[in-house]
């Protein structure tokens, strides 16, 4: 038989509370959101407080502002992910129950159009505030890994969005039946990939030290769109390489398509993920390769 580490026993639900005949519950994924947001909140703080890592001595904005920057990324990430979700992968549903777009609780988000809804909501608040847009990028990208590893674990307490199947001794028998079908024989349990853990290393423990250490130890601040492009470089490889483990949505899966991509020629061919993640490396690579150190000069006093 085949060896396989069973899955921990842990409710999605951390706890619950009846109040007037209705059930409220405080789920991982609900605290992930939380702790990543109070988490980017006291990393960006710190930076702003740090006037030497920046040009000129002189940080983007001021501390205070923190709040309102992330309450406009909250409405981005919310509606960003939302209709990423809608556009990217279920188009011909969604056009087809146009009054299930709105219904978020039950699920349908993607990271794709998170970051894009950021970018809008970030880039929209910096205007209004006269505000240098790719400095204040380098001091969001800073802390968003944190959250993106935060939510990984969520994503695997919760058995969701898990891998391919593998032979591999640490692979995770996840319950349910979706899960579980991976061809065998009736009953048989298989194992998958945990690549909700692969990606919580990679998008959150690896790119988010890369970025604590760049900043704090490289003073990569001092060049104007570093940070930004090593958040999206390093996010695009990440999910580019993850995606040959991770299982394909199941709207890509047919007979004739057993990987799940959703371009293909000749035998070889990209998940969506992987579709996606490629604009991501390129931007990334073009804003940090055009970074430059800028002048320094001593603040005001």
């Amino acid at each position: 038989m085949q060896a396989m580490i069973p899955f921990p026993d842990i409710s999605p639900e951390i706890f619950s509370i009846s109040l007037f005949g209705m059930e409220f519950a405080l789920r991982w994924y609900a605290l992930a959101y939380i702790a990543g947001i109070v988490i980017a909140w006291r990393l960006a703080v710190s930076a702003l407080k740090s006037p030497q890592l920046w040009p000129g001595q002189q940080p983007p904005l001021r501390p205070e502002q923190v709040e309102d920057l992330l309450t406009w990324i909250i409405l981005g990430v919310i509606l960003g992910g939302r209709l990423g979700f809608v556009l990217f992968y279920q188009p011909g549903y969604y056009l087809a129950h146009p009054t299930q777009i709105l219904r978020i609780w039950q699920g349908g988000m993607a990271f794709h159009g998170g970051l894009l809804g950021v970018i809008v909501a970030a880039w929209v608040y910096a205007a209004r505030q006269g505000i240098a847009k790719i400095q204040m990028a380098d001091l969001v990208a800073y802390t968003v890994p944190a959250g993106l590893m935060l939510g990984r674990l969520a994503n695997f307490i919760n058995a969701e969005l898990w891998g391919r199947p593998t032979e591999l001794a640490w692979g995770v028998a996840f319950p349910g039946q979706a899960a579980q079908s991976c061809g065998q024989a009736l009953g048989e349990i298989c194992a998958r990939h945990p690549s909700q853990l692969y990606e919580a290393a990679m998008e959150g423990l690896i790119l988010g030290g890369a970025l604590i250490w760049l900043t704090w130890r490289r003073q990569s601040l001092q060049r104007p769109g570093l940070n930004l492009g090593v958040f999206l470089a390093g996010y695009g490889l990440a999910r580019f390489v993850v995606e040959f483990f991770r299982q394909p949505d199941a709207q890509f899966v047919t007979t004739g398509n057993p990987l799940g991509l959703a371009w293909e020629i000749g035998g070889y061919g990209l998940t969506m993920g992987q579709l996606l993640s490629l604009p991501m490396i390129a931007l990334g690579l073009y804003f940090a390769l055009r970074a430059k150190p800028q002048p320094q000069t001593k603040a005001a006093t």
